[in-house]
């Protein structure tokens, strides 16, 4: 497991087949998917697939979607990372965590962090952002990273409504 990111309170680490048994509990909890627009995930073999993915990305593209862990008790508290969506030829900022964790500040220093190594480390132009446009607390947290408001589009054949926000190199400031 190779870290990547460190935090004052998080380490960001690649994901792992591992990890299938803690990211099944966050990706099958109704609450949590309830803000994503994505199903519940219903099976084990769903996770080992999405963790593939994970696997390949970071081959492919050098980055990906990371297990967040946090220092203090060694807990997966959720995944945070970039992905390449070849879709809109764009690298999306994204973030998911277990419903305990909401409202600990943990998306925000993750997100920080990630943009920072998107920006410094794989010397990324654009970093977007996507979200649902009732998912306020996602939202926030672009802003407080330093995101603007892009445009309301659509991201896929189910989400016609998605809230797009991003940051180009030239207008980041590590704050």
């Amino acid at each position: 497991m190779k870290t990547l990111i460190e935090t004052k309170r998080l380490v960001l680490r690649e994901i792992t087949l591992d990890d299938k048994e803690e990211l099944f509990q966050l990706h099958s909890d109704p609450i949590v998917q309830k803000w994503t627009g994505e199903p519940i995930v219903e099976s084990m073999k769903t996770i080992e697939q999405a963790i593939e993915v994970r696997l390949n990305d970071y081959k492919k593209y050098g980055f990906g979607r990371l297990a967040v862990i946090q220092k203090t008790t060694n807990e997966f508290v959720g995944w945070a990372g970039l992905t390449y969506l070849p879709e809109f030829d764009k690298v999306d900022l994204g973030y998911r965590f277990k419903k305990k964790y909401w409202s600990m500040g943990f998306a925000t220093e993750a997100s920080k962090a990630i943009i920072d190594h998107g920006f410094s480390v794989l010397n990324l132009d654009l970093i977007i952002a996507i979200a649902l446009p009732e998912n306020k607390a996602s939202i926030r947290v672009m802003e407080k990273v330093g995101m603007i408001y892009d445009k309301q589009a659509p991201y896929d054949e189910v989400i016609q409504e998605a809230i797009w926000y991003k940051l180009e190199r030239k207008n980041y400031s590590k704050k």
